[in-house]
């Protein structure tokens, strides 16, 4: 199959209007000085992508990671060969001084690494963790300069370091787990000054109950805001719990277990919390939990439920039911939805009828759809959307026509559009686009020659920019970026 090669610029809007989204969006984070606003009957339209930077100049790579962005800066780890693995930043395309990137701060000076981790944006400031060779691995802030960037605090003094874990944005604060040397690992949170981080709770005083003379360790995890609690799974002696918090105010447990017990996907709709319980012999239960007490919705033998994600107060998932249909076959794995009752959790549609699976996975809700990767017996894997109904569930497009899998990863929701990667023949896996329509359903660019594959991933909107790594033979695996522009503006020369 042959791929058309598209203009510059590619018209993806199929509407004459700005979507809610898209209106919100602008309202919370509205673009920098030097974008320009769509009008409320502009026609979006995205530019071929570039590359940001070659930070690793030829084709060795820097390997860009944790691409976040916030307060008009991309923020990304990066290996340079010079500094080690170090905070980097960029304004994007649109920078007064050119396209590029930026060292913030060489934490860890020389090849040595500081190897930031956890990128976390709160309230224009970015949160990470860094061990800068002297404190151990302790929490970091950054506002995007040298003098700006600095430890929050020292929280197990010396150099063994209280190696902070699970970072979670709540408004202007981080929540997170941490170990003081004292009170072992527990709840911990900061506003990004020192005397503003602090333990919010030992839920498990003491010594270990098998180490004495060792801290007892709670272990916080899976931590998910809903509404305006904090919900957490925390371990005290044998027991697995759920905790909700209120801040300082109070943490009650809404949900307890035994210790084997797994639980995952933490997942808010509306005030709604959903979650898995494993039993460890490869079985999971949906449960759900309003703030008090929890609930178990249905139990899935064999297949595991994964890819929960909200829409509308629901959450839509991929399961299989495990009950007998043909011949007495179980049922495949496809996509089910729950409103947070027993009777409401469903399956959506048998979108590969019969014991065969359709398997979705990579699921995003967008503009009130939901878009995923499935298969079926005529068309390979490919790009679906549901609006939640077995009729409203159907095929996007056959990115690669005929039983061939083009195999959609990465999918990602931003302003309006999907960004997510497909492999095509001809084209290997590349980046793609997505407004919702089959006709405005396109690649962007083939980043790296022939079958070759630049494995895209990590799309982060800037602005009217949106960012995400790849990787060829000339450049090695680097940031590159595409310009979401105004329908006035499509048929402009390019500026970048």
């Amino acid at each position: 199959m042959v791929i058309q090669r598209f203009p510059l610029l590619l018209l993806i809007c199929a509407t004459s209007c700005l979507s809610p989204e898209e209106e919100d969006f602008l309202k919370e984070d509205p673009p920098r000085h030097d974008a320009v606003p769509l009008s409320p009957r502009g026609k979006p339209c995205v530019s071929t992508p570039a590359l940001l930077a070659d930070l690793s100049p030829g084709a060795m790579s820097s390997l860009p990671r944790e691409l976040v962005a916030g307060n008009g800066i991309l923020f990304f780890t990066a290996d340079d060969g010079v500094h080690g693995r170090e905070l980097w930043k960029s304004h994007g395309f649109g920078d007064a001084t050119g396209p590029g990137a930026f060292l913030v701060k060489d934490l860890r000076p020389g090849t040595a690494t500081s190897n930031p981790r956890r990128l976390t944006m709160a309230s224009g400031q970015l949160f990470f963790t860094a061990d800068d060779g002297v404190h151990g691995r302790e929490l970091w802030v950054s506002d995007g300069t040298p003098g700006g960037t600095r430890m929050v605090k020292d929280i197990w003094p010396g150099a063994y370091g209280s190696s902070p874990d699970q970072l979670l944005a709540f408004g202007p604060l981080v929540y997170f787990a941490a170990n003081d040397g004292q009170k072992g690992i527990e709840l911990w949170r900061s506003d990004g000054t020192e005397a503003g981080t602090f333990l919010v709770s030992d839920l498990y005083p003491g010594d270990d109950v098998y180490s004495p003379g060792v801290p007892g360790s709670s272990s916080p995890r899976r931590l998910t805001r809903v509404g305006d609690a904090l919900f957490f799974v925390a371990n005290v002696n044998d027991e697995v719990f759920i905790w909700r918090s209120l801040g300082l105010s109070s943490t009650t447990s809404v949900f307890t277990g035994p210790e084997d017990n797994f639980l995952s996907a933490f997942t808010a709709a509306d005030s709604v919390l959903f979650f898995l319980l494993d039993n460890d012999e490869g079985e999971a239960s949906l449960w759900c939990s309003r703030g008090t007490v929890s609930e178990q919705l249905r139990f899935f033998p064999g297949l595991y439920p994964h890819d929960l994600t909200a829409l509308g107060g629901k959450i839509f998932f991929s399961a299989g039911g495990g009950e007998p249909e043909f011949w007495g076959q179980p049922e495949g794995e496809e996509l089910w939805v729950s409103d947070g009752t027993s009777h409401g959790t469903v399956r959506v549609k048998d979108i590969w009828p019969g014991p065969d699976s359709s398997a979705p996975s990579a699921i995003k809700a967008l503009n009130g759809m939901l878009y995923f990767a499935a298969s079926d017996s005529l068309h390979g894997r490919e790009l679906w959307s549901s609006d939640g109904t077995a009729k409203g569930t159907l095929l996007l497009k056959d990115l690669a026509p005929g039983p061939e899998d083009a195999s959609p990863e990465n999918l990602t929701a931003i302003s309006g559009l999907l960004f997510f990667s497909a492999d095509t023949q001809g084209w290997g896996r590349e980046p793609w686009v997505s407004n919702g329509t089959d006709v405005g359903t396109v690649p962007l660019r083939e980043i790296a020659p022939g079958e070759e594959s630049s494995d895209p991933q990590g799309f982060v909107r800037l602005g009217w920019e949106v960012f995400f790594t790849a990787q060829n033979p000339q450049h090695g695996m680097e940031i590159w970026g595409v310009t979401v522009r105004p329908g006035a503006r499509c048929d402009a020369p390019d500026d970048q």
